[in-house]
């Protein structure tokens, strides 16, 4: 499966995999039928008000249809109400969010692959590139990931008490938060589920360098220390 790493806002990187194309085509009829009953619904109310503008009439009409796709990826980050709903999301391929200029360039060439065209190009390009990107996600350096859950980890899950007789090893981690140690625990996480050693590794540089440890202990093995000692130290805080 094709997986797309994207780093969160607590600089750790986690693999979501790229949206399906069955994932994209139900959102893109989500969003499809939000248009036709926003556009139902206008002329319903336009008609109520006897709406005599022609230039009115054109602009609460087609506008909104028009720049739909672009303000909702823009404005929500990403998503669409109906990539929302499939929990899908626009990114760019080094993980980072899509900006505004990306958005615009997918959104430009859609008018085209998607619109004008009725997406058969941009369904054959999904399917056989690799990477699940239309043409305006290719110019725009883009794809479309699936959001998988990420199993929240709050600081009681790791703060576990250690036994009585254990003796801390790195004393320097009182300089540590709560925020820090779950950090350490997401990274960890991430490790165990996906295989992915990349958070693991930068939050040990990380630690090591902050509280001047030099060890030869294993990654993994001493961060799990590491959350050891500072739940045997802070426990009776």
């Amino acid at each position: 499966m094709q997986t797309v790493s994207v780093r969160t806002t607590q600089n750790v990187v986690i693999d979501y995999p790229v949206a399906s194309l069955g994932d994209r085509i139900l959102a893109y009829f989500i969003d499809l039928f939000i248009i036709i009953a926003y556009f139902i619904l206008m002329i319903f109310i336009l008609i109520g008000a006897e709406a005599g503008s022609t230039a009115l009439i054109v602009s609460t009409l087609a506008i909104p249809p028009f720049l739909y796709h672009l303000l909702f990826e823009i404005f929500m980050n990403g998503q669409s109400p109906g990539k929302r709903q499939m929990k899908i999301k626009v990114v760019r391929l080094d993980g980072t969010p899509a900006t505004i200029g990306n958005y615009l360039i997918r959104w430009l060439i859609r008018l085209i692959e998607v619109d004008a065209l009725s997406g058969a190009i941009a369904l054959f390009t999904i399917a056989v590139s690799g990477k699940g990107q239309r043409l305006g996600d290719i110019a725009a350096g883009t794809t479309v990931v699936k959001l998988v859950e990420q199993r929240a980890v709050t600081a009681k899950e790791v703060f576990t008490v250690s036994e009585d007789t254990y003796t801390p090893i790195f004393q320097q981690v009182v300089q540590l938060s709560d925020q820090d140690i779950e950090l350490i625990q997401q990274a960890l996480e991430v490790n165990r589920t996906t295989g992915n050693s990349l958070p693991v590794m930068a939050v040990t540089e990380k630690v090591k360098h902050s509280l001047g440890i030099q060890t030869d202990l294993p990654p993994v093995k001493f961060l799990y220390t590491i959350v050891k000692d500072y739940g045997h130290i802070t426990a009776g805080k």
